[in-house]
């Protein structure tokens, strides 16, 4: 087997781990949070997301949290946009770099971001151009790659269409996501192999989540292939509102421990990962879903 000697591990938790929870996190919170993970000696932070805060009222603050974060050397603090003006009020608040959500079925594209799959192109073509003017690079999501909660199981060469499309218009990277956490790592390397048939391995990532206890296996059997990038969240926080018994991400310190056992570099320190995951369940009042969170709160 051949594993990458090097793994960027893209921490989603500020965003993706807090967007769905109920407990108001006040800004000075999530800034100490996450400068916390920015000592970690994690490279790609995803702090917030411009979007409507009638939709999503935990991301209300988001210009506040940009302004005002303590940014350490070497570390990129992506924000998600939905449309132009999410576009426009991330660039003003002073993001450097942004990220651009689609789903690769109708019926989830409608639910989450309501709009079809169609349409969602238009709006991410005409943000990607905006973003080309000032040099700020796009990251693209695809959500539903391995099943939808609406429409069941995807097939891949659907999913290898956006994707494509999504690299064409402009993005540097692809984060394939497993939304309801619903694959396994045969569907998982699937996926990977008909995708980068079209879209550079190198430029794809994967965006697992645990839903069904499968994401480390996924995880594992991606990096067989190449992908040398892999989202998650610290304490496994987040999810997906739209799927039963969702448990959220991947916990980081899952991962890094798995990549550590594999002797692949990620530049991350276990210890302050713990302490981050620790201080934000502290703050929300609820245990981490990690497992290797869980075992060192017992020591």
């Amino acid at each position: 087997m051949t594993f990458p000697k090097k793994v960027t591990i893209v921490e989603v938790g500020p965003r993706d781990g807090l967007q769905n929870e109920s407990k108001n996190v006040p800004t000075s919170i999530k800034l100490e949070f996450i400068h916390r993970l920015s000592l970690t000696g994690l490279s790609v932070i995803e702090s917030t997301s411009f979007v409507s805060p009638k939709k999503i009222p935990q991301m209300a603050d988001h210009s506040d949290v940009i302004e005002n974060l303590h940014r350490e050397p070497g570390v990129i603090y992506p924000v998600l946009v939905p449309n132009i003006e999410g576009f426009n009020d991330a660039l003003q608040a002073g993001a450097k770099e942004i990220a651009i959500f689609g789903a690769v079925t109708e019926t989830f594209s409608q639910k989450n971001i309501h709009c079809s799959i169609a349409e969602s192109l238009e709006r991410f073509a005409e943000v990607i151009a905006a973003a080309k003017k000032h040099s700020i690079p796009v990251r693209g999501y695809l959500s539903c790659c391995l099943g939808c909660p609406y429409e069941g199981k995807v097939n891949p060469e659907k999913v290898k269409t956006l994707a494509t499309k999504l690299y064409e218009m402009g993005c540097y990277q692809i984060s394939l996501g497993d939304t309801i956490g619903i694959g396994t790592p045969h569907e998982a390397q699937k996926l990977v192999q008909i995708v980068s048939t079209l879209v550079p391995v190198e430029k794809l990532a994967a965006h697992f989540h645990d839903t069904y206890g499968q994401a480390l296996a996924n995880i594992f059997a991606v990096l067989e292939l190449g992908i040398s990038t892999v989202d998650s969240s610290v304490a496994g926080l987040g999810g997906c509102p739209y799927a039963k018994g969702a448990t959220g991400n991947v916990a980081t310190e899952d991962v890094l421990y798995m990549l550590n056992g594999l002797n692949i570099k990620t530049g991350v320190d276990l210890k302050k990962l713990l302490d981050a995951g620790k201080f934000i369940c502290d703050y929300l009042g609820r245990e981490t879903q990690s497992k290797v969170g869980k075992v060192h709160s017992l020591s």
